[in-house]
């Protein structure tokens, strides 16, 4: 945050307030384009609908930079938005489904400060294909699409790790 002292050796936090939160809309402006550009961008992967999550590059940032809270409304604004704008109500209930079951397991492995921002992240990846099979199950009426969790927990593992270490990285030259 910008450290400002006035003359009376105070804290500028109005300042401080108005900055983050311009900071936080420019990432939630990010993530958004993320997630569209990544939509765009099918995996070659024999695997239908896997994406990295790259967006979540901004909201683990954002959680490291500003806070949690920061974090849940941004990620809610995403996906919410996202899918008004590129998606659908399908779109919109699987995205909701992931992207909270994984920001809420994200915050609480932070909170307990056990984990590197890497192991958050992975953490977060597999948390959201397990939200998104739940939402699967109920959407479809049928639990055969839990055969599908095996490989998506390897691949949230995997992406979830590289989305980790490029929000560490980020998160050093982010000043918030």
């Amino acid at each position: 945050m910008i450290k400002e002292i006035s003359k009376e050796g105070k804290k500028n936090s109005s300042r401080d307030k108005i900055y983050t939160i311009a900071v936080c809309g420019v990432l939630t402006a990010l993530a958004m384009i993320f997630s569209y550009v990544e939509s765009l961008m099918p995996i070659p992967l024999p695997v239908p609908g896997i994406k990295l999550g790259v967006a979540n590059i901004a909201i683990i940032t954002v959680m490291y930079a500003a806070g949690v809270k920061e974090a849940l409304i941004i990620n809610i604004i995403r996906i919410a938005l996202t899918a008004i704008l590129f998606g659908n109500f399908n779109s919109f209930i699987f995205s909701m489904a992931g992207g909270m079951l994984s920001i809420l397991s994200m915050i609480l492995l932070k909170k307990t400060g056990q984990f590197s921002m890497t192991g958050v992240s992975i953490a977060g990846g597999v948390a959201h294909n397990i939200g998104q099979i739940i939402a699967a199950i109920f959407v479809m009426g049928s639990s055969t699409i839990m055969y599908y969790l095996p490989v998506l927990m390897i691949l949230g593992v995997f992406t979830g790790a590289v989305i980790g270490i490029v929000a560490a990285l980020v998160v050093k030259r982010v000043k918030i």
